[in-house]
């Protein structure tokens, strides 16, 4: 049997994560010689904490032992598992990103936006560009679509933002698109 790929153990391993309120947001499977590495990223809407990551690794561990015993996946000599969270490098490409990171900055080429409240068809999101007026007391508030910010990654931030982002960014998506400049 061939090395598994990283779509056959998303495939297997979705029902698993998914019992317990996860999402797989990334694998990846590299034969290493005596050891391979499978590296598992996991987030759910509620991010899950070190003793969730730990169960989650001890679950895949024994359902992965079990499958090789069948037959049904192979590794080689041995595999190391690595369990964690997506790190802010992940990319931002399905609505659940987005709506996950809410209040968050995003850079998507080089312009800056604090994410707000996504649509109910899950296709547009509210951003507040950043610029020079971003402390004022009005922020321009813009409706995008998800499809112009697949690909953005989460900016670290390290000071508190400006109260005036952080509540365009909290408004429900019809009042904040009511006062927003659309970009299509």
């Amino acid at each position: 049997m061939a090395f598994p790929t990283a779509e056959i153990l998303t495939n297997r391993l979705a029902p698993l994560a998914a019992s317990h309120g996860l999402d797989i947001e990334d694998v990846k499977a590299t034969p290493a010689g005596k050891k391979s590495q499978v590296v598992i990223r996991l987030d759910g809407d509620t991010r899950p904490s070190s003793d969730t990551l730990e169960v989650m690794t001890q679950e895949i561990s024994e359902f992965f032992d079990e499958l090789e015993d069948k037959g049904e996946l192979n590794f080689g000599a041995g595999y190391t598992l690595e369990v964690s969270t997506p790190g802010v490098d992940l990319p931002l490409t399905l609505p659940r990103h987005f709506r996950r990171n809410r209040g968050r900055l995003i850079n998507k080429d080089g312009q800056i936006y604090r994410l707000g409240a996504l649509s109910d068809d899950e296709q547009s999101v509210i951003v507040v560009p950043r610029t020079k007026k971003s402390g004022k007391k009005d922020v321009p508030v813009q409706v995008a679509r998800i499809d112009n910010l697949t690909g953005a990654v989460v900016e670290i931030e390290f000071a508190k933002p400006p109260e005036s982002e952080t509540q365009a960014a909290a408004l429900h998506f019809e009042e904040a698109a009511q006062q927003a400049i659309r970009e299509d």
